[in-house]
């Protein structure tokens, strides 16, 4: 199985399956002399693990990471500090319930990865979908956790604006709500009311989508490149590699085509600093694929959760047609663990960005077209 490494300059290659002994990732590229131990990355895999709130699958992991190279103690400062060399990062398994998926094993379960897998290898890991199972993405986590550590300055947020029909009132957003409820929600109301809304989705033994937003702030302009090497498309790329994500849009996205030229495009000032200053974001923070300096905003939308209780119809390994119910242990609505992912995979771009500018450029400082004021 090829393509399992992300990235350009910073990259990271994960492996291990869903009901293995263990997942993983090498991050490859990090600079050398960063700090890094493993609580700077377990905060991140934290708000990601399972089993937090009955709104979320019960399957208990702790998801502890352990450090296993490319990092080596200073003697004079006691610093655990970057080598420069790949940095190994493993989780274990401790909560497999292979069993709960033994009567699937034949069966194609709708919605899911289980055919193409199989029409493409011959071979399947039914427990769970192995290395299609969102259990992977806890990996892109901690190797964002070391993203992050490359970005000084940046700030990378996440929240869950979507959930099914219901949307959040973008004027009583508030980041700091996000932390406070069960689905990382800026909008205390609307999360009050969700927590009905996925009650019964879950007792229904149903499921749900969303809508993800992430935002960036603190990029300078210049990063990304023209033509193939687009921010923004990379990012559409990371977002998109997610599993269960079905569209992406940056700033305006595909509300852009209902507004007019005038009010698409971000007029621009001389601010009071001397530099530019934008009346507005439409294009969020992306123009030509390189960043502009305002706030990078992308969206991206998941599918509900393919695993439901209710009868669906599909077919076995042998043509046969079958009704399958899948049971374990799912979530209700996946996108809200994937908040965490996505801030993740915006902060892998963005090192990866960040580096490859400093590299062809020769200095992270952007090179403005005009004087700077004194």
């Amino acid at each position: 199985m090829s393509h399992n490494t992300f990235g350009h300059l910073f990259r990271f290659t994960s492996f291990g399956e869903s009901h293995g002994p263990l997942i993983g990732c090498v991050v490859d590229g990090c600079p050398p002399l960063i700090e890094l131990t493993e609580a700077d990355l377990q905060g991140y895999l934290d708000k990601r693990r399972p089993g937090q709130s009955r709104f979320t699958t019960q399957r208990q992991e702790p998801d502890q990471v352990r450090i296993v190279s490319g990092v080596m103690t200073e003697e004079a400062t006691g610093r655990q500090l970057t080598t420069g060399t790949p940095i190994g990062l493993i989780i274990d398994n401790v909560d497999q319930r292979s069993k709960d998926y033994g009567e699937i094993r034949q069966q194609y379960r709708p919605g899911h990865a289980d055919f193409p897998y199989d029409a493409k290898y011959g071979i399947r890991d039914y427990r769970g979908g192995g290395r299609s199972s969102a259990r992977e993405t806890a990996m892109r986590v901690a190797a964002g956790g070391i993203a992050r550590k490359v970005l000084e300055g940046v700030r990378i947020r996440g929240a869950l604006v979507q959930m099914g029909p219901h949307k959040i009132d973008r004027q009583r957003w508030d980041w700091n709500a996000v932390d406070d409820n069960a689905f990382f929600c800026p909008d205390p109301q609307a999360a009050r009311e969700w927590e009905t809304y996925l009650d019964g989705v879950r007792k229904a033994g149903s499921s749900c989508g969303a809508v993800i937003e992430i935002v960036a702030e603190g990029v300078p302009p210049g990063w990304g490149a023209p033509i193939y090497g687009k921010l923004d498309a990379e990012l559409a790329s990371a977002f998109m590699s997610i599993n269960a994500v079905k569209g992406v849009e940056i700033g305006e996205g595909m509300a852009a085509a209902a507004l007019s030229g005038e009010d698409n495009a971000d007029e621009m000032r001389t601010g009071n600093t001397g530099l530019p200053h934008f009346v507005s974001n439409h294009a969020g923070g992306i123009l030509g694929g390189i960043s502009t300096g305002q706030p990078i905003v992308a969206r991206f939308a998941v599918k509900p959760t393919s695993s439901i209780l209710t009868e669906r119809r599909s077919v076995n390994r042998f043509g046969a047609e079958v009704d399958i119910r899948t049971k374990g242990r799912h979530d209700p609505c996946v996108g809200i663990r994937a908040v965490p992912v996505g801030e993740a995979m915006m902060a892998i771009v963005l090192a990866d960005a960040f580096l490859r500018h400093r590299g062809q450029t020769g200095a992270p400082a952007t090179r403005w077209p005009f004087p700077r004021p004194a």
